[in-house]
């Protein structure tokens, strides 16, 4: 014993502050859902993606509460007027020449006034006559017709004669001048071009305001697909987990059901309820609602199948918690990252299916608006006034791509695979 060195505590030498964490990993905790929000903003596309989607249903909700003009009213002087007006001067007084040859009272800067009254209709010379400022202005609209009764004689004459080229005619007749305007029988030519402060957008064959109606037919297919992914999401997760979850016979029978309510297609659920119901946004939605869940039934029930079996959901049931407690509390919130994503690629899906059944006559009623029923009424003048088609399928295309977007962006923050 006496052979054992003592130790003192001078023989003890603190350890540097410097060395003791030369080892240390320093990293901020996480949760799932914070490392997901992270990877999430760090996706600049999908960030910009949901930039949009917010920025066009805020248009589309609060807008019309403070615009002035309606999305029913109508003002057929003001028909087929677009966004752009060339515009004439006489005595420092203007006017717009509307594709229906009718002279249209306008400002300087595009604020339309009213129809000019119209002094003398020359049918058979094909020329309107207008007392504006004290001068005689004249309307000549029989240039394009001659270019187009000429165009369609030789149409008929080539259908006998081959040879007969129909090019230069297509030519002539694609940049006829639609009418000359004669003042003291004297030609001018426009002025000035200038933006529609009336319309912003334009307006359509009856008048109405192409932006309101634009933004209240947001509404209505934003509300479909809102409403379309709250009952996916309710319905959907509560039927699928309940099938796999109890599994046998019962996710058999549940899972069969779901098959035979898939094999309908839901154009046929929209005409039949519009047999029993009104046309309108019901039908529409109550087929949705009948449909859209099947497929997230299918996903939920997948994943429980695959979650039933862990340990921790074996822990709950050792410990004695009920079905609905585990349900509730272990397996949906363990599935929530692919229901999110599941619910978001709904809303564009139900957006583009009520867009199409407006388009084919059976979405909302008129007066009311949704993005199909508009690119419907567009439809037949297209190629006279092409912006009442384009800005319709503008608003479906950006809102459609923007969802999708961000959807993609979401699953990528969601998926634990590529969690760093």
């Amino acid at each position: 014993m006496d052979n054992i060195k003592k130790i003192s505590p001078d023989m003890w030498i603190p350890l540097d502050k410097s060395e003791k964490d030369a080892e240390k990993v320093s990293r901020q905790s996480l949760t799932f859902w914070q490392d997901a929000k992270r990877r999430l903003k760090q996706n600049k596309v999908a960030m910009f993606s949901l930039v949009v989607v917010t920025v066009i249903i805020l248009a589309c909700v609060l807008v019309p509460m403070f615009y002035p003009i309606s999305y029913s009213d109508q003002k057929l002087d003001f028909s087929n007027i677009p966004s752009s007006l060339d515009i004439y001067e006489i005595n420092g007084n203007y006017f717009y020449m509307n594709g229906e040859y009718k002279l249209l009272d306008i400002t300087q800067d595009g604020e339309l006034l009213n129809a000019h009254p119209l002094k003398k209709d020359d049918v058979n010379n094909k020329k309107y006559y207008y007392d504006f400022g004290g001068k005689e202005v004249i309307v000549d609209y029989n240039p394009y017709f001659e270019a187009k009764k000429e165009f369609m004689n030789l149409e008929k004459r080539a259908k006998k004669d081959p040879t007969i080229d129909l090019a230069e005619a297509q030519f002539n007749l694609d940049n006829a001048d639609k009418f000359n305007v004669l003042v003291e029988g004297t030609e001018i030519f426009p002025t000035d071009t200038v933006k529609n402060k009336t319309y912003i957008w334009g307006t359509d064959n009856l008048g109405r305001d192409l932006f309101i109606r634009t933004l209240h037919g947001g509404r209505i297919s934003l509300i479909v697909g809102f409403v379309a992914a709250f009952v996916n999401l309710i319905i959907g997760v509560l039927y699928g987990g309940v099938s796999g979850y109890v599994g046998g016979t019962l996710d058999n029978l549940m899972m069969r059901f779901v098959d035979v309510l898939n094999s309908i297609p839901t154009l046929l659920y929209v005409i039949l309820l519009m047999v029993i119901m009104e046309p309108g946004l019901g039908p529409i939605i109550i087929a949705l609602s009948v449909t859209y869940w099947l497929s997230m039934a299918r996903l939920v029930r997948g994943q429980v199948l695959g979650l039933k079996e862990q340990e921790f959901i074996l822990a709950a049931q050792t410990l004695g918690a009920s079905s609905k407690r585990i349900m509730l509390r272990h397996l949906v919130p363990n599935m929530m990252g692919p229901i999110m994503v599941s619910v978001t690629m709904q809303i564009p899906n139900a957006i583009f299916t009520e867009a199409f059944l407006s388009f084919v006559g059976l979405g909302v009623a008129a007066p009311q608006a949704s993005w199909g029923s508009l690119c419907n009424d567009a439809l037949q003048g297209f190629m006279t006034y092409p912006y009442q088609l384009f800005v319709p399928a503008a608003a479906i295309s950006i809102t459609i791509l923007a969802f999708n977007l961000f959807s993609d962006g979401l699953r990528d923050a969601l998926d634990p695979k590529q969690r760093k």
